[in-house]
């Protein structure tokens, strides 16, 4: 029915699925973590970090598991992978609520780190990918973007049903899973199509006149395959690209307590760490869009303005002067910077590859991300804690950071264009 109803515009309910996708499950497991740490850890009687550790651990096992997951998702039917994927996350997350030791945590979170890296890492990509030949960047950003408007959803929901009962993170957690499976499910199974050829279409593109249905070449003679990429120094620049530009966005999280040192000297800014957060969340959503759209015109370009609004932001922030719409502006353009981490890092490895293996190029790479995303608080953390000018030097290492993400971009992208 919805084929017979969307006719050669199938691709927008592919569109819409992945955005259910970013805005439920992903944006629920990966943004709304925070609004546990505080009740669970006093619940158990633990210190907030042997709770802050399940993250940790799902992130080292989306780690091991991502390289398993891509090549099963390419050799298997995408509805199949989906949705076991939806009924894994459902499982793992529902089950959180049933936890009587901390422990029984870190073993859901290993259940989640299987479930999620096929949603958040390669549906998205690799559907968009196959289903349109032209705005490719744009339409990813657009669908990426959902997990920042998820968040600013789900996180003030969560908050209130926690609140609501001693145990009511139990409740959250419960009612959590089931948005997820009942939202999610449905398009995975009824919606999603692999390729446009399985229902006898070809990938959407643009002309001037309107929208159409062409014939377009699925590989070019330049396409690089998985096992091939590999011997490239272009792969091992990726993954140090987006293995620097994770790193560097974690950053964002001592934004609320870079706030907090101004509590003598501007008290209403040490109070506007909520303000900060939303602005870097802004700042994410609208980046995912603008980055994407800039892609489209070329990949270079959006590296070079997302590593600006990063450098900037940081400069913005580190001269600490007590000026709130500065600051919110500063946190503002690092979420923009923040965007390339799940935009440009999978257009980065499609322009350099090809779109032939793109999808399971990008799973080994982005293995790299989620063991970065485990150390990075604590690295974070030594630096801030470290020393009296904690903040100073992490900015200063962000910057550099950036300044390394956007050379290696250049460099994987001039060799990919030598090869062409």
């Amino acid at each position: 029915m919805l084929q017979r109803l969307l006719g050669t515009k199938y691709a927008y309910a592919i569109v819409a699925t992945c955005i259910v996708i970013m805005f439920l499950p992903c944006a629920i497991i990966l943004t709304c973590f925070g609004i546990f740490i505080t009740p669970v850890s006093n619940y158990f009687g633990v210190p907030r970090v042997a709770f802050s550790a399940v993250f940790s651990v799902l992130c080292i096992a989306m780690t091991i598991a991502l390289p398993f997951i891509g090549k099963f998702y390419k050799s298997h039917d995408t509805r199949l992978v989906l949705s076991a994927s939806v009924i894994i996350c459902a499982a793992s997350y529902g089950a959180m609520s049933a936890a009587q030791e901390i422990w029984h945590f870190y073993l859901c979170a290993v259940g989640l780190g299987i479930g999620v890296p096929a949603l958040m890492f390669l549906c998205v990509p690799a559907l968009i990918n196959d289903w349109f030949d032209q705005r490719v960047g744009t339409f990813m950003g657009l669908c990426f973007a959902f997990t920042g408007i998820g968040g600013t959803v789900f996180n003030p929901i969560g908050s209130a049903i926690i609140s609501s009962s001693p145990e009511g993170w139990r409740a959250c957690y419960l009612i959590f899973a089931l948005v997820m499976l009942v939202g999610t499910l449905p398009f995975t199974l009824f919606v999603i199509r692999e390729k446009p050829q399985d229902l006898g279409l070809t990938p959407l593109t643009f002309s001037s006149i309107g929208e159409k249905n062409v014939e377009v070449e699925e590989t070019t003679s330049t396409d690089i395959s998985a096992d091939d990429a590999m011997k490239y120094p272009e792969f091992y620049m990726v993954a140090a690209f987006y293995a620097l530009i994770t790193l560097n966005q974690q950053i964002s999280q001592y934004f609320p307590s870079y706030a907090a040192t101004f509590a003598e000297t501007a008290p209403a800014i040490a109070a506007a760490t909520g303000l900060l957060a939303g602005a870097t969340m802004l700042g994410q959503a609208i980046g995912k869009v603008l980055l994407g759209a800039l892609s489209d015109i070329s990949v270079k370009l959006a590296c070079f303005v997302g590593i600006f609004s990063g450098i900037v932001s940081l400069l913005m922030l580190g001269i600490k002067l007590p000026i709130l719409p500065l600051l919110l502006a500063g946190t503002f353009l690092f979420g923009i910077a923040y965007a390339l981490t799940t935009v440009g890092s999978p257009l980065l490895v499609r322009t350099v590859f090809g779109k032939k293996d793109s999808t399971l190029i990008y799973s080994r790479i982005a293995g790299v991300s989620c063991f970065v995303s485990a150390c990075a608080l604590i690295i974070w953390s030594l630096i801030v804690d470290g020393s009296a000018h904690g903040f100073l030097v992490l900015f200063g290492i962000g910057i550099v950071l950036m300044s390394t993400c956007l050379a290696l971009a250049l460099t994987a992208l001039k060799r990919a264009d030598k090869r062409a």
